[in-house]
This record gives structure tokens, sequence and C-alpha cells, in this order.
């Protein structure tokens, strides 16, 4: 099998074709071209296996857990809410990339349409930074339920709830909206081969024809005032519920409290740390093998909305509950 070979452009291997060495330019393409995975083409359709478990189960998943929660009124409380709009989330940020990368795999459809391109780039990262922000507001709550529980219900009342909501969504369709009018602005030349499953931002641009240091800086600024300060505040929310906790009198009592916020961290731990190893080989891991960088990229947009629902599946007695019921109903 004849290899593709790679060139050296803006620090960043990328593909090489005839077109790319020919000096016909242009700008705005009707399309782009998706490799997939570079060097792992042959092992495309099994890699399409795990990939496609993982998309199923995040599907099933987050619609069971929007079902019970919709239809259950003791979860009709600020914490479900939250898990909620996270199961929304998580089954719009798999879709965005999910069946694209499936039809790659399975049908060699590699050509994306340039606006398509620039439609699926802005909603992974718009509903990236909706994930983030949701886990925010998730803290906040386990904040206001540990270390000021009487208050709890007049905090976070229905109404505050749907504004935390709506300024979630807000931040998330700001921090994304430069993404593709970035995008859009440079001329393209020599070569459309994106050597990825999707149209992730850093690889589209470096086949601009132009600077792209405006683009870099602020994916860097979504990077630490987006998520960075996202983690700030959620540490600064576990530290004094840590404090809270400790304070208890009885090591009983510290461990159910404790119990309640394990299912928030283990989704923290599933959604950043995919996200931020992603990012940090990609911007200094020009070492590691370019197949590796995607592999870890596209975990992280199937990981956390497959796990997430098993996590409060798994650690939330109310909706294990509610899920036994509706098994022992049909079974009856």
């Amino acid at each position: 099998m004849q290899k593709t070979p790679f060139c050296f452009r803006f620090g960043h291997y990328l593909p090489c074709s005839m077109s790319y060495f020919n000096m016909t330019n242009f700008t705005n393409p009707s399309t782009f071209i998706l490799l997939g995975i570079p060097g792992l083409e042959a092992a495309h359709v099994w890699i399409s296996i795990p990939f496609c478990t993982m998309y199923a189960i995040a599907i099933l998943g987050n619609f069971t857990i929007m079902f019970i929660v919709k239809m259950e009124p003791s979860l009709h409380v600020p914490m479900y809410y939250f898990l909620f709009m996270l199961a929304i989330t998580d089954l719009v940020l798999s879709t965005s990339a999910l069946p694209k990368m499936l039809s790659i795999f399975w049908f060699n459809s590699r050509e994306i349409n340039f606006s398509a391109c620039l439609t699926q780039m802005y909603f992974i990262h718009c509903f990236s930074a909706m994930e983030s922000g949701i886990f925010v507001a998730m803290g906040f709550d386990r904040y206001v339920a540990i270390c000021d529980p009487l208050r709890h219900s007049t905090t976070l009342r229905n109404p505050v709830v749907a504004k935390i909501g709506l300024a979630v969504v807000l931040r998330g369709c700001v921090l994304a909206l430069p993404y593709p009018f970035l995008v859009r602005r440079w001329p393209y030349c020599r070569t459309n081969i994106i050597p990825h499953t999707h149209c992730e931002h850093i690889y589209v641009v470096t086949l601009a024809c132009a600077d792209i240091s405006v683009n870099s800086y602020y994916g860097l600024f979504v990077l630490f005032c987006g998520n960075g300060l996202d983690m700030f505040i959620i540490a600064v929310s576990y530290t004094y519920i840590l404090r809270a906790i400790f304070r208890l009198p009885t090591k009983d009592a510290r461990l159910k409290t404790f119990g309640t916020c394990v299912s928030h961290l283990c989704a923290i731990l599933a959604f950043y740390i995919p996200g931020l190893f992603s990012s940090f080989t990609y911007r200094f891991g020009q070492n590691m093998a370019r197949h590796f960088h995607i592999l870890i990229a596209n975990v992280y947009l199937l990981v956390p909305p497959m796990v997430n629902p098993i996590i409060y599946g798994v650690r939330t007695k109310q909706i294990r509950d509610r899920l036994l019921q509706l098994f022992t109903h049909k079974r009856t």
C-alpha cells in the first residue's frame, strides 16, 4: 500500500498530494476532504466498532436520563435540571462528529461541504463550552446544598436555575462564534485535505495561506479563560465543600455527604482530562504520532457523553430506583 507523504507547514505535519504542490489558489473551497485517521486506514472498520458502540450507549443513556428526569416529579430540582441539560449537551456534542466519522470509516465518504465543516466546528466548540459551564453550575448546586443547605431551596429557585442555564448556553454560543468566522476569512491554497475525522479548528486553519496566529491565540484564550476558569471555579467550590464535610461530627455523615458529590467529580474528570490532554499534546507534543492525537480528540468527544449517564445512573439512587421501577413495570 502506498503511504501518504506528509509536509511540514506552520509547525504541523500535513498530508501532501500532487494538488498541494501546484500553485492554484482558491478562497473558501467548496469541499474539504477528511482523511479519517492517517496511518490507520486499514483499521478504520475495526476502529468504528468501539466508536459506534460508545455512540449507541451515549444515545441510549442520555435519552434515558432525560426521560426519567422529565417523568419523575421528585427529580424536578436544580441538580437534575442541570443533569437534563448535560444529557442534551452530550447528545449534540457526540452527534456533531460521529455520524460523519462513521461514514468515513464505513463508506469512505470523505468529502464535507465547506459550510458544513464550519457548522460542525461551531457545534463542537459551542457544546464543549456549554458542557464545561454546566459542570460549573452543578458544582455551585453542590456547594449551596452542602455549605448552606437551609437556603438551598431559596437560593436555587426555578427562575434562578433558568437564568443560570441561559447564561451557560449564551456563553457557549459566544465563545464558539469566532471560530467559523476566523476560518472563513482566510484564503486557502494548494490542498483542501484535512488529516482528521472531523473539522477540528486548528487542523483546518493550518491549510490557510495566511498568518494564523490570531486563531492560535484565540484557541489558547478559550482554553485558559473558558475551561481554565471553569476548573478554577469548580476547584474553589470543592475547597469549601470539603471544608464543610470535614466539619461534620461523624464519619458516616461525612461519607454520606461526600457521596452526593462523587458522580459530579467523576463526570468532571471524564470531561476535562481527555480535553486538556488533547489540547496540550497537540500544541506541545509534536513528537507524538498523528494518529494518537486524533484518537485522543475523538475520545474527548465520545467518552464523556457515554460515561456521564452511566455514572449518574449507577451513583444516583433516585435515578437507579426509577430505572428499576420501569423495568419491573414492563415485566409485570
